[in-house]
């Protein structure tokens, strides 16, 4: 097993490798069309200008695949290290284990929550208690759940009802009357595996560790927008998230699996109400207190996406500006690189992801093709397209190598730059310059099909 396991991953990094050089060859390619374009553009101070801007903005896009591909892997690599060197636990290492609160907000969650709860009754922990607060549901939500917790007689199952006042306030509720010294916070919609809570608690014997950034896998994989999405979620955990895990500087804790200790979630103040990411506030509010953040790979939340382009739509464009609202309350280390240390670099990354790439892609999409068309540069929108689905494929190939996942999410690779990732970029877009002239918005709840 060992063995296959090496062969897979020596094949696939080398395909990886050999398709980086072809990608470097391609820039070239498109340097020299760059060039080529900047002389017949010349007397055009803003097209040429662009066209060097976008050229640029592809550079960085080749280091930034090719720093995470790198990170990502050493991280990997450490994490399989560690786990070699691991003991096997016992009745003596269990009884000592800490107890773990598992909270679980609730709004209107009536098709999958009783899913949800007896999904957490299965886990492979001796001391953890679960805590179901029901954010004042329209529908049978605290009926469903309170059924289940009445038919728990050995894993303590307390459910509480408060009024409606968001994410964010029923977190709070359920930290306030956790009894565990660590506090595991989830969705309703969430499915975790068995080993979730012994692989995030071991993270805590270093003590700079504030929280744990579970891994987040896509359930319904029904269609090809869901389809999509599981790669998507694939390449930005297993690339991105195990990248800044290696740095120990996870930017986003997943709504859907983070654990914390109690006492950090107490001195930064718990979940505000102000964005519209509070998981992400709460993320950078902690990293701004100088707290490490550990991403766990083997712990996995099993999650609903959107089935539907319009929903898709209503929650990125939900997540951009909420991690833009986050990002506004802590942008004073943007300016302060000595101050901030570390931060400093990691809202700038994020400041690239959430505004500079979805901007610069569409931007280079339609400017691409005006320059082609009009000036008859056609090559430069095949190549501009080419190197952007390379860079996808490569990622790809390498997530699915590392992660163990189904091959057959490549594929969706191709389907994610033709149509995929330019209407999400769209809608990101507009999220961007909505939240700049301050343009009301309401949560937007995704509707549960009950998959779980």
């Amino acid at each position: 097993m060992v063995k296959g396991r090496i062969i897979r991953y020596v094949l696939g990094l080398t395909v990886v490798g050999l398709a980086m050089v072809s990608v470097a060859f391609n820039h070239l390619q498109l340097l020299s069309l760059g060039l080529n374009a900047f002389q017949v553009l010349v007397e055009n101070f803003i097209l040429s200008a662009i066209s060097l801007y976008l050229l640029f903005f592809l550079t960085l896009l080749i280091l930034r695949y090719g720093l995470l591909m790198l990170f990502s892997f050493m991280e990997h690599l450490e994490y399989q290290v560690k786990k070699r060197q691991q003991k096997e636990p016992n009745a003596h290492d269990d009884a000592s284990l800490p107890m773990i609160s598992l909270i679980v907000p609730a709004y209107n969650e009536g098709p999958v929550i009783e899913a949800a709860i007896r999904s957490l009754l299965k886990l492979d922990y001796p001391n953890y208690e679960v805590l179901i607060v029901d954010d004042g549901s329209t529908d049978d939500t605290y009926e469903k759940a309170l059924a289940v917790a009445r038919q728990s007689p050995v894993i303590s199952v307390r459910v509480i009802s408060k009024r409606n006042g968001g994410k964010a306030d029923a977190l709070n509720t359920g930290i306030t009357s956790a009894r565990g010294e660590f506090v595991l916070n989830m969705d309703g919609d969430t499915k975790l595996s068995r080993n979730t809570l012994r692989a995030c608690i071991r993270h805590f014997d270093d003590p700079r560790i504030g929280a744990v950034a579970g891994n987040v896998k896509v359930l319904n994989r029904e269609n090809i927008w869901t389809r999509v999405q599981a790669l998507e979620y694939v390449e930005g955990l297993a690339m991105a998230r195990k990248a800044q895990s290696f740095m120990r500087s996870v930017n986003i804790i997943p709504g859907p699996l983070g654990m914390f200790r109690k006492s950090v979630l107490q001195q930064v103040g718990g979940y505000d109400h102000d964005t519209f990411a509070e998981d992400c506030d709460l993320t950078l509010k902690m990293l701004m207190r100088g707290w490490h953040i550990a991403y766990e790979p083997t712990a996995i939340a099993w999650v609903e996406t959107p089935s539907g382009l319009l929903d898709l739509l209503k929650q990125r464009y939900r997540w951009t500006r909420g991690i833009l609202q986050a990002m506004r309350k802590h942008s004073s280390a943007l300016w302060q690189p000595r101050k901030a240390g570390i931060n400093f670099y990691i809202l700038w990354y994020m400041l690239f992801e959430g505004i500079i790439w979805p901007i610069s892609t569409v931007a280079g999409s339609v400017f691409f093709a005006y320059v082609g068309l009009r000036y008859g540069i056609v090559l430069f929108i095949f190549y501009w397209w080419l190197q952007l689905t390379m860079l996808d494929v490569i990622a790809a190939t390498y997530c699915v190598v590392v992660e163990e996942e189904d091959p057959a999410l490549i594929g969706y690779a191709v389907a994610f730059r033709l149509f995929y990732i330019t209407i999400v970029d769209v809608s990101k877009v507009f999220a961007t310059l909505e939240e700049w002239r301050g343009t009301a918005m309401t949560w937007g709840k995704l509707q549960r099909e009950g998959k779980l």
